[in-house]
């Protein structure tokens, strides 16, 4: 089994539908760089920290995706309603929920910028299930991704639920991106290395 075919464990943070990059990732927090090491954190830091309480994107106790004073989240995978990612096309939205620690994302539907933004990038796998999941799973359940049988398996209640076949679409993220992927089969040269 390739790595890329490993179960995904870890606890779940639900949302409601239509989470937009503006959600995701308030303007205002783009101004810190992807390349420092230490600004980018910030990025994991402030992850749907623009997700108004108001609404019913927010779980049940407006449980923070990152809480106070940590720049990485307790929780993994995010299960959500229809339409996320929708908004502007910024890369910033994938790479903030990788930087927060979330391995992969499931809903029903996404808006497509953000899902080739996710896969392009290498940064987070973003499984579509078959119906829409975010009423059945409770933030903080322990979940488990079963790429092997196409399973979303919720530990803490021992339910399953089928998610739809990825195709490549893990290779891509397990490589690092769309550039390395075709770095690794070929498509394009491989990297020199940098002399002096």
């Amino acid at each position: 089994m390739t790595q890329a075919k490993k179960p995904i464990k870890g606890k779940a943070f639900v949302l409601g539908k239509n989470i937009d990059t503006d959600q995701i990732i308030p303007a205002a927090h783009l101004v810190y760089s992807l390349e420092d090491p230490e600004e980018r954190k910030f990025y994991g830091k402030y992850a749907l920290s623009g997700v108004p309480a108001a609404e019913s994107g927010l779980p049940k106790g407006n449980i923070p995706l990152t809480r106070e004073g940590m720049t990485e989240s307790e929780f993994a995978i995010i299960v959500a309603s229809d339409n996320f990612g929708c908004g502007s096309s910024r890369e910033h939205a994938p790479a903030a929920l990788e930087i927060a620690g979330i391995k992969a994302i499931i809903s029903p539907s996404y808006a497509r910028i953000f899902y080739r933004n996710s896969v392009d990038g290498g940064f987070l796998i973003p499984f579509e299930s078959v119906e829409d999941l975010s009423s059945r799973i409770n933030t903080g359940d322990e979940l488990e991704i079963d790429q092997e049988n196409h399973l979303l398996k919720n530990l803490s209640q021992n339910t399953e639920y089928p998610i739809k076949p990825l195709g490549s679409v893990a290779d891509i993220v397990h490589a690092g991106g769309i550039f390395e992927y075709a770095r690794q089969n070929g498509m394009v040269p491989k990297r020199k290395p940098v002399t002096e």
